[in-house]
């Protein structure tokens, strides 16, 4: 078992993110520095495998994040996959519905963003936004979002078995590491495009919010979609965490490299 196994939450396991240490990074053997050693290998590893993901062409990831507003989505994406080469690599980001969208079931605007063949796909924000969204801030009645646990385990599970490789992160950062990150927003006028009055609710609602993020974790980790609880409050702790899951999953694909179809190998190029 690989570093990344020790942050996967079990299926059905009961999660206390108040028990859960965001500062925690004693996984790292050694310090920051030993760390970002690492995190250079693990670069070098993934921008390998993606690449080989894509010439196999069998298999696929789709990588989900999950975390309360100013958790750090978007830096764990720069960062991770800051040396990969773009192809086979999308992002999807999903806001409010459209009126489209919402006049179908949830999961039909996610759905064309899952990866194709070769594909890594992130969700920056997700389908389980459609839970935790309306269930805190009581946008639809609780038998509406109760019942999209089992449907998502069942769309996850259809990923799958289709050969999509299913890794879910939770960042978990601090209720003080939440309120420092947006005074920074509003601080530093490179941040200010990133800050949203809609990210203001979440301070008053902190507590329905992480349990909302704990029954998620618990209902929806499973064989085939795992989730993996990540210390966030440290950045680079975080990176580390999630380079690690991605390529332990990658190597497990035991992919290989296509063989030269034997019409072209006596091609001469003159």
């Amino acid at each position: 078992m690989g570093e990344g196994s020790k942050f996967r939450i079990r299926p059905g396991e009961r999660v206390r993110l108040d028990r859960s240490d965001p500062d925690d990074t004693s996984a790292v053997h050694g310090s920051k520095r030993t760390a970002l050693a690492d995190g250079a290998k693990l670069a070098r590893r993934l921008e390998h495998l993606q690449e080989l993901l894509w010439a196999d062409h069998r298999r696929s990831i789709l990588m989900v994040l999950m975390a309360i507003d100013a958790g750090g989505k978007d830096g764990t994406i720069r960062h991770v996959f800051e040396g990969v080469n773009p192809q086979g690599v999308r992002v999807a980001h999903f806001r409010v519905p459209t009126e489209e969208e919402g006049a179908h079931d949830f999961l039909w605007r996610i759905h064309p963003h899952t990866p194709g063949k070769g594909e890594i796909a992130i969700f920056n924000r997700s389908h389980y936004e459609d839970v935790f969204v309306p269930r805190v801030e009581k946008l639809a009645p609780r038998r509406v979002w109760h019942r999209r646990y089992r449907m998502i385990n069942e769309f996850e599970r259809t990923l799958s078995l289709e050969g999509t490789t299913v890794l879910k992160f939770f960042l978990h950062i601090s209720e003080a590491e939440q309120k420092s990150r947006l005074r920074e927003r509003l601080k530093d006028p490179t941040k200010h495009w990133k800050f949203s009055e809609a990210d203001l609710p979440t301070l008053k609602l902190w507590p329905q919010y992480q349990a909302a993020f704990e029954e998620i974790l618990r209902k929806t980790s499973t064989r085939w979609a795992p989730w993996y609880l990540v210390p966030a409050n440290e950045k680079w702790f975080r990176d580390w965490v999630v380079s690690n899951v991605l390529v332990e999953a990658l190597d497990e694909m035991a992919l290989s490299w296509p063989p030269l179809p034997a019409a072209w190998k006596n091609v001469e190029i003159r």
